[in-house]
C-alpha cells in the first residue's frame, strides 16, 4: 500500500492580485510534493483562496461592486497559478466560499462548542483590519500595528462568541514538548512557544452581521458571522471532504502527516491557534509547521504605494515559470527574509540558467550525437535520486541547500568537461572520450532526475533529450539581454 502525505499552503486572503510570496509558497509546497511522489508516496497537495473577512468585505464596498463577484474574480488568478507556475496537476483548490467548506466550518464550530470551548460576552478591542487580528498594547509600534502601519486600528465594542484558547495552553505547551520538530525553522518554534508560555487569551471568533455581513453564518445564531481566522483554517480538513468523507480524511490528514507551508506572519494562527481549534473539536494535530520569511524588494516590504510588488504573472511571461520555481527555490532563503529585485533576477537567470544549465545540456547532447555514442544502455528513467535530497528536503526542508547541491552538481560537470576535454580527446582516443561522454549522460539523466521535484518541465525536456539523443528543440533558457 502507498504511504501517504498530505501538504498545504496557507490560503492568500483575496483583496489583491498574486504576488510573488505567495508564488514562493506554493512553488515550496508543490517541489515538497513532486519529491514524494518521486518516492513512491500517494500525495494531497491542497492550496485555494481565503474569501471572507472585514477587509474584503470593505475592498468591494470601495470599488461599489457585489462581494461575491469581487471574490470570484480574484480567486480565479489564484487558481491560474497552477498553470503558469507549472504546479501538479492533481492539486487541490478551496474556496472558503464553497458549500462544502461552509458545511465543515459549521460543523467544526458545533464541535468546538458542543465540547465547552466556545461562548459568549461582551468585549472591546483594539483590531488590525490588514491583520485580520486583535491587538495588545504591547504588539503596537506608535499606537499601530506593526505589519499594517498605514492603517487606523478599529475599535471593537460588541457582543461576540469567543473560542477558549486560555484552556489549551496545557495541551499546546504539552503538545509542543513530544514534537521537538513541530515547527521548522527552530527559531520561529522558539517564537511560538514564548508566546504560549506567557499566558493565552481567549479570542473573538465572530462579528455582528449587521456590521461586517460577510462571513459564514453561526450555527443557530444569524446575527453573528464567524470571525474569518476561524473560518479559514477549517479549509485544511474541508478539502479533504471532512466531515462528510471521512475515509478521504483519515487516508490524508490522519495518515498523511500533515505538512503546513505558511509566512512568518501566519506563525500563531498556524501553529498555535489552530492547533488549539483542532484540540477542542477532538481531531488530530498538524505534523508540521514550516514558517517561511518575507519577500522585500530593494530593501523595502513591498507594496502598491512604492510601486515595488513584483506580480509572478509578469516574470512568467518574460522569462517562464521554471526561471522563477529556480530563482525563487535558489536565491530565496528557505527561512529568512529575502530581498529580490527584477535586476537580481535578470542577472541570476542569464548566469545559472542560460549560461549554467541550458548551456551544458547543450554542449554534452551536441557531443554526444557529433560523435555517435552509445548511450542506449543508460536507463533513463530510474536514474538514483541524489543522495542530499532527502536531508534538505525530508529533514531540513531547505531548498535553498539542495538547489545549490544541485548547481554544484552542474559546475562538477563543467569541470569535468574541462579538464578532460572530450571534444578534444575524440580525435586521439575515440573509446576514451566516448566513455567521458556515457558517464555525462548518465550525470545529465541523475541531474533531470534531481531537478523534477522543483524545474519539472526542465527535468522532462533533459530527459527526453537523453531518450530521444537529440539537441533540445529549443534552447532551454535563452540568454536574455
Amino acid at each position: 500500500m502507498q504511504p501517504k502525505k498530505y501538504i498545504t499552503t496557507t490560503l492568500p486572503y483575496v483583496n489583491s492580485k498574486p504576488h510573488v510570496g505567495f508564488a514562493m509558497e506554493i512553488i515550496r509546497a508543490d517541489s515538497l510534493a513532486r519529491y514524494y511522489k518521486l518516492q513512491g508516496y500517494d500525495v494531497f497537495l491542497n492550496t485555494g483562496t481565503d474569501e471572507h473577512g472585514t477587509k474584503i468585505w470593505e475592498t468591494a464596498q470601495e470599488q461599489g461592486i457585489n462581494t461575491q463577484e469581487y471574490v470570484d474574480s480574484l480567486s480565479i488568478e489564484f487558481k491560474g497559478l497552477a498553470k503558469v507556475l507549472h504546479l501538479s496537476k492533481d492539486i487541490h483548490f478551496v474556496r472558503t466560499t464553497d458549500k462544502n467548506h461552509i458545511a465543515a466550518a459549521q460543523e467544526f464550530w458545533k464541535r468546538c462548542n458542543d465540547n465547552g470551548y466556545i461562548y459568549k460576552k461582551n468585549y472591546q478591542a483594539k483590531y488590525c483590519v490588514g491583520c485580520e487580528l486583535t491587538k495588545t498594547d504591547s504588539e503596537l509600534v506608535n499606537g499601530r500595528c506593526e505589519i499594517h502601519p498605514n492603517r487606523e486600528l478599529e475599535l471593537i465594542d460588541e457582543e461576540n462568541y469567543f473560542f477558549k484558547f486560555s484552556a489549551c495552553q496545557e495541551f499546546l505547551e504539552n503538545f509542543y514538548s513530544q514534537n521537538s520538530d513541530f515547527v521548522i525553522p527552530s527559531f520561529r518554534f522558539n517564537e511560538i512557544k514564548r508566546f504560549v508560555s506567557d499566558g493565552l487569551q481567549d479570542f473573538s471568533i465572530s462579528r455582528l452581521r449587521t456590521k461586517m455581513p460577510w462571513g459564514i453564518p453561526v450555527p443557530g445564531d444569524e446575527e453573528h458571522v464567524m470571525y474569518v481566522w476561524f473560518d479559514a483554517l477549517v479549509n485544511y480538513i474541508s478539502t479533504t471532504g471532512w466531515p462528510h468523507n471521512l475515509d478521504s480524511f483519515e487516508t490524508y490528514w490522519t495518515e498523511g502527516k500533515p505538512v503546513q507551508y505558511a509566512g512568518k506572519d501566519n506563525l500563531r494562527q498556524q501553529s498555535a491557534m489552530w492547533q488549539a481549534m483542532l484540540y477542542a473539536a477532538g481531531l488530530p494535530n498538524t505534523h508540521q509547521v514550516i514558517i517561511n520569511g518575507f519577500i522585500n524588494s530593494g530593501g523595502q516590504k513591498m507594496s502598491k504605494s512604492l510601486g515595488n510588488v513584483i506580480n509572478p504573472y509578469d516574470i512568467v511571461d518574460e522569462y517562464g515559470a521554471e526561471a522563477l520555481r529556480y530563482y525563487l527555490l535558489r536565491h530565496m532563503h528557505s527561512f529568512e527574509d529575502s530581498d529580490m529585485t527584477m535586476e537580481k533576477f535578470h542577472e541570476a537567470y542569464n548566469a545559472n540558467l542560460a549560461n549554467g544549465l541550458g548551456n551544458l545540456v547543450q554542449r554534452i547532447m551536441k557531443m554526444i550525437i557529433s560523435y555517435d555514442v552509445d548511450i542506449a544502455d543508460i536507463n533513463f528513467d530510474h536514474a538514483p535520486i541524489l543522495s542530499f535530497h532527502k536531508k534538505h528536503i525530508e529533514e531540513e526542508y531547505d531548498f535553498n541547500k539542495m538547489m545549490n547541491e544541485i548547481w554544484r552538481l552542474i559546475g562538477d560537470m563543467d569541470q569535468f568537461i574541462a579538464v578532460n576535454k572530450p571534444f578534444k580527446k575524440v580525435k586521439e582516443d575515440k573509446d576514451a572520450a566516448h566513455k567521458d561522454l556515457h558517464y555525462l549522460a548518465g550525470e545529465l539523466s541523475r541531474l533531470a532526475i534531481s531537478l523534477y521535484p522543483v524545474m519539472p518541465e526542465t527535468a522532462e525536456k533533459i530527459q527526453s533529450c537523453l531518450t530521444n539523443v537529440e539537441l533540445p528543440k529549443e534552447p532551454l533558457f535563452a540568454r536574455k539581454d
